[in-house]
């Protein structure tokens, strides 16, 4: 049975153009395409799609508010198209936060990217969407607990550098995570998949909620106890020796498993130079880039942990881990930072 897709955008030129492209694919059906949001309420009541793909910015009810009512009276799989802009990339971060499972960016001349490759993505982020986990909005108190997470005696002179994975789903996940990670943790290396415009909003949400400071990587930075490093969207995120420890560096080379910047080439980087002094954890998210990177820290001496598959929005980069034999410990969500720590403190 196809994917029947709703399409939600208030420009004409957009509503044909997604349509389109999801219509392409053998295994969806576009079955309605929305100007506004209350039209799209209306075909969601006599349509009954799969998945709905929303725009961030519409006239009248915002994509926000619209996302909001959905997911308290009917909650369903959502994609958002979003410019991409600072505007846009805050709005949609919040939109992820209300349980939308993944974004998209509009397609762009000046992307260097054809149509085809936008299309591909696109379907593939329907796909997952139809089978991902909701999560519902995320409750307000969410954003306290960082600030009472308690220290831990030696935790950052353990010389234990973390390396995170993660993708659809990941950037609430991550959230979760970082929430429960103290002030005076050790450093802490971040592969998110999401685009270059995106990527420095998402480290400054994470910035003012969670304990440690979180910034965007730049490259060439001292990896520093307390400090989160989040790979920019445009290059892989690698660690490298300097004259008195570690630094950061960034590579504009070509994407590993479709991706740039890409938790394979972080975790190699990690198993090759840091080895039994990594903690490696793999978190929600399609695909299987960070298993074979995962593997190759856990046979370097490291720690290894896979998010499980109930608490998981997709468990897709974390089964692949699993199955080959890269997982230490698998565990949910809301446990992953307690055990990260022990691993930590041993």
């Amino acid at each position: 049975m196809k994917t029947r897709v709703l399409v939600v955008d208030d420009s004409a030129l957009m509503r044909g153009l997604l349509s389109q492209l999801i219509g392409m694919a053998p295994d969806m059906e576009v079955v309605g395409a929305a100007p506004d949001a209350q039209t799209a309420r209306e075909m969601i009541k006599a349509l009954n799609p799969d998945v709905v793909t929303l725009d961030v910015q519409m006239p009248k009810m915002g994509g926000l508010e619209f996302l909001e009512r959905l997911m308290r009276l009917r909650p369903m799989p959502v994609v958002m198209v979003s410019s991409f802009t600072e505007t846009g990339s805050d709005t949609t971060l919040k939109a992820l936060e209300l349980g939308a499972i993944d974004f998209i960016g509009k397609p762009r001349a000046d992307s260097g990217r054809s149509l085809d490759g936008y299309g591909e993505d696109l379907v593939e982020k329907i796909r997952a969407a139809k089978g991902a986990r909701l999560r519902g909005s995320m409750s307000s108190s969410a954003t306290v607990p960082s600030l009472l997470t308690p220290t831990r005696p030696g935790l950052a002179a353990s010389g234990k550098i973390v390396f995170v994975g993660a993708s659809t789903g990941g950037t609430e996940a991550l959230k979760e995570f970082l929430l429960g990670i103290p002030a005076d943790c050790p450093p802490i290396l971040i592969v998110q998949h999401m685009p270059e415009s995106f990527t420095a909003s998402f480290a400054r949400r994470l910035d003012a909620l969670c304990a440690p400071r979180v910034i965007e990587a730049q490259g060439n930075e001292k990896v520093e106890p307390g400090t989160v490093y989040v790979a920019p969207g445009h290059s892989h995120l690698l660690i490298r020796r300097g004259n008195s420890g570690f630094l950061t560096e960034l590579a504009v080379t070509a994407p590993v498993n479709r991706h740039r910047p890409s938790v394979d080439v972080l975790f190699d980087s990690a198993a090759a130079l840091v080895g039994r002094k990594a903690v490696g954890v793999i978190l929600t998210g399609m695909g299987k880039d960070g298993a074979q990177g995962l593997l190759r820290l856990r046979q370097a001496g490291a720690r290894t942990f896979g998010q499980d598959e109930t608490s998981c929005v997709v468990y897709g980069m974390p089964r692949e881990a699993f199955l080959i034999g890269a997982v230490e410990e698998q565990c949910a969500l809301d446990d992953m930072a307690r055990r990260v720590i022990g691993a930590i403190c041993v």
